[in-house]
């Protein structure tokens, strides 16, 4: 079985004394649950895996039982240490105090159990990591699989992983169209929506939710502000309403929006956002066209190669190794800018026969970046950056 990258440094981690809970965090059907899998054989000593998924929400006491279960486990076996891991913590009520109230217990009796949490809405987890466990906790992003990734587990090209993207549970599905589309929808989307966002936040327009999530996919790759797509809601309500359902969907896994570049941070926080699947699935699964009849188009293929190349960076800037943003004055953009410490890097995106960039010149006189490159034909190629670590580009 592929194992991805992540497995060898959670295992480190694990194998240290006892000192920080693991928390992995990331969409769903990208292999959390499979890799804490893999990583139990590994180990010297017992581990433990449950799963809230079907606990009730209000049923805090679950965590105590469970966590007292491992306990028990523990010294029946005669281990100095042990391993509980713990899938969608954030399904619980209060789950951070009982993790906390269990941590803290075991670390004044010197118990060296072990724990892994994980958990599917990014956002949730984080608020409740940063409110109780500040000081206890290690986190360990996964995003959405890579092309290599794709390629080595299940040899898919690099055309084929730009149309279908990082989606492992979904690639044995690539042949059939039809049958992937609704798995997508229905299994990822559907799913992520209905459960992830809804059952654990409040939203009051979920129809709108909905709508948004559709609509920001198919503009993908572009800049569009929320005043513009107000017109094209229904019951939108207001900007504020919007910004803060993308925050939702960015959270879960499904929708980015990128912010301009600027100097001034103040005027970077205002900007018109550019619209980012964080999978290109997303984006394929509302287009009216399939597969074959955009790849033979060099227009329509070249917003799909902009999407999967803004997939790739937004997979780096959610494991914090950048921050990414794009750029425009008039007439004149930058398809992303990359910012790690005091070096920024424009890139432009070609990928079709027009290999002209005029705003990389104009970018590059008004920004001063560190450096302006061009992935495309007369550039970088666009499978060879796919394939690339983005730190190389600083």
């Amino acid at each position: 079985m592929f194992e991805r990258s992540e497995l060898s440094v959670l295992k480190a981690r694990i194998n240290e004394p006892r000192r920080f809970v693991q928390a992995l965090i990331g969409p769903r059907q990208i292999g959390k649950t499979t890799l804490v899998r893999q990583l139990i054989p590994q180990l010297s000593f017992p581990a433990k895996y449950v799963s809230a998924d079907a606990v009730g929400a209000a049923n805090s006491a679950w965590i105590a039982q469970q966590w007292e279960a491992t306990r028990f486990q523990l010294r029946t076996s005669g281990a100095s240490e042990g391993l509980l891991i713990i899938d969608e913590i954030q399904k619980i009520d209060n789950w951070a105090e009982q993790v906390k109230a269990q941590w803290d217990q075991d670390s004044f009796d010197q118990i060296h159990l072990k724990v892994i949490l994980l958990g599917s809405a990014r956002l949730l987890i984080q608020r409740g990591l940063s409110e109780s466990l500040a000081g206890r906790f290690e986190l360990m992003p996964l995003t959405h699989w890579n092309l290599v990734e794709m390629q080595e587990a299940f040899g898919i090209s690099a055309d084929e992983f730009v149309w279908f993207g990082g989606y492992p549970g979904a690639a044995p599905l690539i042949h059939e169209p039809d049958r992937w589309r609704d798995y997508i929808l229905n299994s990822l989307v559907e799913t992520t929506v209905s459960k992830d966002i809804l059952m654990m936040t409040r939203v009051d327009k979920p129809a709108l939710l909905r709508q948004l999530f559709e609509l920001g996919c198919s503009y993908s790759g572009q800049i569009l502000s929320y005043t513009k797509l107000l017109g094209q809601l229904q019951d939108a309500g207001n900007t504020t309403t919007l910004s803060h359902y993308i925050q939702l969907l960015d959270s879960a896994g499904l929708l980015s929006s990128l912010e301009k570049y600027a100097v001034d941070k103040a005027r970077q926080r205002g900007s018109i956002p550019k619209w980012q699947v964080q999978s290109s699935a997303l984006f394929s699964i509302f287009s009216p066209y399939n597969f074959e009849q955009v790849r033979a188009n060099p227009v329509e293929w070249g917003r799909w190669v902009e999407t999967a190349v803004g997939v790739h960076l937004s997979r780096a800037a959610q494991t914090g190794k950048l921050n990414l943003f794009y750029w425009r004055e008039g007439n004149d953009e930058i398809d992303f800018v990359l910012q790690r410490g005091n070096h920024v890097v424009g890139l432009e995106v070609k990928s079709g026969r027009r290999q002209s960039a005029p705003g990389m010149t104009v970018f590059k006189h008004k920004m001063h970046p560190t450096k302006v490159m061009l992935v495309g034909q007369s550039g970088i190629p666009w499978v060879d950056f796919l394939q690339a670590d983005p730190l190389t580009l600083f």
